[in-house]
């Protein structure tokens, strides 16, 4: 498997970076950034890209993948709907419709959160972006589209988001992380386990396209025979 990934650099990126460098069917992975992840493997190879809204000048390196992990996200506070909207819906459609014309055989995973509104007219800015992002790539032709809407997440090895402030509240709830994740498994996921869900679902599919975080870890812990 040929794999993709936007945001490698990301929380959410990392971890599926580490499961994608990590497994045996995975043959080659492309990391697409602004800048480098500052890892070295032999499956790895960087493609920094300045323009996140236009893909012209690279597209022949943009085709024959399998799957394209898009973990791409900023936090809305402070942004007026435009501005979201522009770095959530529009970035992430710029992308994804290019992908689709070159790989339409491709899986496309795309991370988003819980919370997220699919009837597009909920009172919270973020959610409402979020969904018309999430509807407008279901209807993009694909080989399949799943939608990952983790909520909290307990960075593993060596995983931590850019944001300082937000590593900071990781830094100091680290103990109670381990706890909760011990006692509600279904609700705090680890970087490991999205990453490991991700790669399973473009393997073998999902039932739902919708994954809440109770399905991802499900689709970590499923027997593979009940995968398709």
């Amino acid at each position: 498997m040929k794999v993709l990934i936007f945001g490698a650099t990301g929380m959410v990126g990392q971890g599926v970076l580490r499961e994608c460098l990590n497994a045996a069917d995975v043959s080659s992975v492309v990391a697409i950034g602004r800048t480098a992840t500052g890892r070295a493997h032999p499956k790895l190879q960087e493609l920094i890209h300045a323009d996140f809204f236009d893909y012209s000048a690279i597209e022949d390196r943009l085709q024959g993948f399998d799957a394209c992990f898009f973990c791409l996200g900023v936090s809305s506070l402070g942004m007026s709907e435009a501005d979201y909207t522009r770095v959530t819906y529009d970035l992430t459609l710029a992308a994804a419709t290019t992908l689709a014309r070159l790989n339409p055989a491709m899986v496309f995973v795309y991370v988003t959160g819980a919370g997220t509104d699919s009837s597009e007219s909920g009172r919270s800015m973020w959610a409402r972006v979020k969904g018309r992002t999430e509807n407008a790539l279901l209807r993009l032709p694909f080989k399949a589209v799943y939608l990952f809407r983790p909520g909290v997440i307990q960075p593993l090895h060596g995983v931590r988001t850019k944001t300082g402030w937000i590593h900071g509240i990781y830094t100091v709830s680290a103990p109670l992380l381990s706890i909760a994740r011990g006692l509600f498994p279904h609700t705090v996921l680890t970087s490991e386990g999205i990453g490991q869900a991700m790669l399973a679902v473009a393997r073998d599919g999902s039932r739902s396209a919708v994954l809440e975080s109770g399905d991802i870890e499900d689709v970590v812990r499923r027997p593979k025979e009940d995968s398709r």
